[in-house]
């Protein structure tokens, strides 16, 4: 039996309550705010170049394709790797697709911008891999270069009410409907290595037919002081602003649901 990350079309799917190409837009009105100026004191030219890491289906790094950028796309999953390739050059746009550690990386090349999208970083169980993580993330910035990286909200996990990582929503594209339900009520967070194991149901529907798609899928919570102790050791990267939405949304604001960290260079 294959899991949701073996089955791009479905992950895909899942997620497609995301919208996409407003929040590229957002992401480079932060690059426009946040970048530079260059160590020689000029200002940062526009965004060439991007990277997106642990991309699974590349729906960002595709769309900055669509927008001109010259774009790669990095996960570690074969299935995920071919998915992405596909859908590029069935779109007609033109994206690097590369198979490797998001720990682990080395392209031997820097970019003008590096996300991480969709809390990826949570499949970061250690310390030590978070920092690996952001080392080669330094290593893969260009000079006023910017990373953005998308986390979940630790208000998910530290509010005053009994912590569940049960969520359902459901989709609708192209004459298919999904009902999807990550993380059930009794999915416990282990206070100790602040991993749970989140149990995934995706019912596909499309005309008379019917799939589900199960897994359990291991989730490390990452809170904001761990992240900002990360970068520390890591070094070769500050942090410059923090978003709780792609937009203006303050971290602390009611309304915020995301942990949006902006770092460049140190």
């Amino acid at each position: 039996m294959t899991g949701i990350y073996d089955d791009p079309w479905a992950y895909e799917l899942a997620c497609s309550f995301r919208d996409v190409p407003p929040e590229v837009s957002v992401l480079l009105a932060w690059c426009a705010r946040h970048r530079g100026p260059l160590p020689d004191g000029t200002d940062a030219a526009p965004v060439r170049t991007v990277l997106e890491l642990a991309a699974g289906p590349a729906e960002h790094a595709r769309e900055f394709a669509r927008r001109g950028r010259t774009a790669t796309a990095l996960d570690l999953n074969a299935a995920m790797c071919a998915y992405a390739a596909e859908s590029a050059a069935r779109d007609g746009v033109e994206l690097e697709v590369v198979r490797d550690d998001m720990t682990a990386f080395d392209l031997g090349r820097r970019f003008d911008l590096v996300v991480t999208m969709l809390d990826s970083t949570s499949h970061l169980m250690t310390l030590d891999a978070f920092v690996a993580h952001l080392r080669c993330v330094a290593a893969h910035l260009a000079p006023g270069g910017l990373y953005v990286v998308e986390m979940s909200h630790p208000r998910d996990r530290l509010g005053d009410d009994e912590p569940s990582v049960g969520t359902a929503w459901t989709v609708e594209r192209g004459g298919v409907r999904a009902s999807v339900r990550w993380g059930e009520p009794g999915d416990r967070l282990d206070p100790v290595t602040q991993i749970a194991d989140d149990r995934v149901t995706m019912t596909i529907t499309e005309g008379d037919a019917a799939r589900t798609v199960r897994d359990v899928v291991p989730y490390r919570f990452w809170t904001a002081g761990e992240l900002d102790a990360a970068i520390r050791l890591a070094g070769g990267l500050t942090a410059v602003a923090r978003y709780g939405d792609f937009g203006d949304v303050a971290i602390d604001a009611p309304e915020a649901w995301r942990m949006i960290t902006v770092l460049r260079p140190s």
